[in-house]
């Protein structure tokens, strides 16, 4: 009987501590069994040449809209599992954590929903669950401890109605400061969607005003949801959240002005982690692909991309997630004010990062090992698997050719969105192999057949706190 199963020989690994180092990874019921001296002598079953190729842990995706067709509520046939998750892995995404939406009790159809996503996901998962009820409220200590669902999202700006076109219910300032109650007794940490949604009101009514026709797109859609609404939230939700004793994980941080009212509360002792995307990264208000690029929050100034790079260099940024939505371009017909919101993004988020990151601005791939995988995993309650190229966990592993350039066009765009806001785009650095728990999801840069369904739920608690 063979000591490994495979053995990736004389690769470059994005190792923790140690950083970028030759060696050899052996891997064994689907851990990481070994991190070798290149070119060691070993019985395997498989032995692949990495020669050439850096080694990567595999990205985790903390925050996207796993749903059927247009619908983003959750996966309702196990393809909606398979073609997401496929991109997701030709994109270097080993794990993701789709968010879980329903105005009923979680725990009623958590077992139908994960069972339809292990039935076809290529790769690993959890779940985050909204929480906008009563009910819901009332089950958080079952979702934290019993189906290990530890991170709660809410829409804060659910209110007056606003949570009607995702059939969600209104919910107010003392619904968020009892959810941050019940997390912090329990061990979850509470993600807001941060909008003050009574200023937007008034700012959008303005905005459509002064362009009712969506001439000026996304700058429109800028004015209607602005950098201060952001903020002026982000603020709230730290303060109220930690007065009752939670952390707080904000979601999509598009803005200089969201990101330097978060940091102003970390500074004053809040515990608060910040989350940004590609998108407001790499896109602004001037893009000419207008609403096919509308997204909530709204795409920034090209000064607020910068900030956000920065703040991704020096570490106040924490982690790099997609907010993947998957409904087809048909939602974005009819202008600005009526395209819907959202983009995918699953395979494209460790290729932008590698271009624009590593390529572009010369950040070191062990900072972008941090905010893809690393401290996701800590964050999120999956560090005792994942996250890290080290002996004992699973066998998430990313190669990547650093310098090999690529253009994507949309009849390669895996996603069921059919299209990308990327198209066009030459990329640096190419996934060539996909690992998920050592099944090979990705073999020279294409899907393996018997990947669908090898994905397993996560169940996850959180360990960072103090």
């Amino acid at each position: 009987m063979a000591a490994y199963d495979l053995v990736i020989r004389d690769v470059e690994a994005v190792l923790p501590a140690s950083g970028r180092t030759a060696c050899d990874i052996a891997i064994r019921d689907g851990q990481i069994a070994a991190i070798l001296l290149p070119g060691s002598s070993v019985e395997a079953s498989e032995i692949l040449d990495g020669k050439g190729l850096v080694a990567l842990p595999g990205v985790i995706d903390c925050h996207l809209h796993l749903g059927h067709g247009k619908d983003i509520s959750r996966p309702r046939e196990p393809k909606d599992a398979d073609v997401e998750t496929a991109s997701a892995a030709l994109g270097g995404v080993t794990c993701m954590i789709p968010f879980l939406m329903s105005s009923e009790p979680h725990a009623a159809d958590f077992g139908e929903v994960k069972a339809v996503t292990e039935a076809g996901a290529r790769i690993d998962f959890g779940y985050h669950f909204i929480i906008s009820t009563e009910a819901q409220l009332a089950e958080v200590p079952d979702y934290i401890s019993k189906f290990g669902a530890p991170t709660l999202k809410i829409f804060m700006n659910n209110r007056g109605g606003e949570g009607k076109r995702l059939n969600l219910p209104d919910i107010d300032d003392g619904f968020l400061f009892r959810l941050a109650e019940a997390a912090a007794q329990h061990g979850g940490m509470v993600a807001p969607h941060p909008e003050n949604i009574e200023i937007a009101w008034v700012l959008r009514d303005r905005a459509m005003k002064a362009d009712p026709d969506g001439q000026a797109g996304l700058a429109s859609w800028d004015a209607s949801r602005p950098d201060f609404v952001e903020a002026e939230a982000v603020q709230r939700a730290s303060y109220v959240a930690n007065v009752a004793g939670a952390p707080l994980y904000v979601v999509h941080t598009s803005s200089a002005a969201a990101l330097e009212a978060g940091l102003a509360r970390r500074d004053a002792g809040d515990e608060i982690y910040f989350e940004t995307c590609p998108h407001y990264l790499t896109h602004d208000i001037t893009d000419p692909i207008g609403e096919v690029a509308k997204i909530n929050p709204p795409l920034r100034s090209r000064d607020d991309c910068e900030r956000l790079w920065q703040a991704i260099e020096e570490g106040d940024i924490d982690t790099v997630a997609t907010d993947h939505v998957h409904r087809d371009i048909s939602s974005k017909a009819n202008g600005i004010w009526a395209a819907s919101p959202g983009c995918p993004g699953m395979e494209t988020l460790l290729p932008v990062m590698l271009t624009e990151g590593y390529h572009g601005r010369g950040i070191p791939l062990e900072r972008l090992v941090e905010v893809l995988s690393e401290t996701p995993a800590r964050l999120m309650g999956l560090d005792v698997r994942k996250g890290t190229l080290s002996v004992g966990k699973d066998a998430d592993i990313v190669l990547l050719d650093l310098n090999a350039e690529w253009t994507l066009t949309r009849d390669k765009v895996a996603s069921s969105a059919g299209y990308s806001i990327y198209e066009g785009k030459t990329f640096k650095g190419a996934i060539q192999h996909t690992f998920v728990r050592g099944h090979t999801v990705v073999r020279d840069g294409n899907l393996t057949e018997t990947s669908a369904g090898i994905g397993r739920y996560q169940h996850r608690k959180l360990g960072f706190r103090g």
